[in-house]
């Protein structure tokens, strides 16, 4: 009986020191369970904080350089608005300066159509006139050099045989090619 209870001591033992190694083995593997837990939790909670933080800057990047975008159009607008302003003054002195120099108008914004058109109405009515002044003067010169002719080749004529002299008055009478050559050419000249 001594054998059998010494038996059994050390079997109960044995089975205690077994139990034992199991629940240390099953604790450790609960805490590595738990720190691998923790440790994903932290990683993850690291990558979620480093994602915000990319998108954070991602967003201020994006407005910085939207912001930077209305700059630079709002500046091509202020140069684009600055040239024509300029090209707008350039032109108005130079319409003010030509009409000064052309016809010593004054250039005031009421009177400047009027004037322009008293310009215009004017040089229209000198230039008729020059016109009808050359026209009567050329018309004097052709009918007087006509007669000269006619006078002094009537002598000529009285010698040469009626179809010779209407031949010859027919080429000394002005045609009306050259009147017309002639009064252009007055014109041109009157111009």
């Amino acid at each position: 009986t001594l054998r059998t209870e010494e038996r059994q001591r050390l079997a109960r033992e044995r089975r205690e020191e077994r139990e034992k190694q199991h629940a240390a083995k099953e604790t450790q593997i609960l805490e590595k369970e738990r720190k691998a837990k923790l440790q994903y939790e932290k990683q993850l909670e690291e990558r979620q904080r480093k994602l915000k933080e990319q998108k954070q800057k991602e967003e201020q990047r994006r407005a910085a350089v939207e912001e930077k975008r209305k700059q630079k159009i709002e500046e091509e607008k202020e140069r684009y608005e600055a040239a024509m302003h300029r090209t707008l003054e350039r032109n108005q002195r130079l319409e003010t300066r030509q009409k000064r120099w052309s016809w010593g108008g004054s250039v005031t914004p009421d009177s400047e159509s009027k004037t322009a058109l008293f310009y215009t109405a004017s040089k229209r009515s000198t230039s008729t006139a020059n016109l009808k002044q050359t026209e009567a003067v050329m018309n004097k010169q052709l009918s007087s050099s006509a007669a000269l002719l006619n006078a002094s080749d009537r002598t000529r004529r009285s010698q040469l045989s009626p179809l010779d002299s209407s031949v010859i008055s027919r080429l000394l009478a002005p045609t009306q090619a050259s009147l017309a050559r002639s009064k252009s050419a007055a014109t041109l000249s009157a111009d």
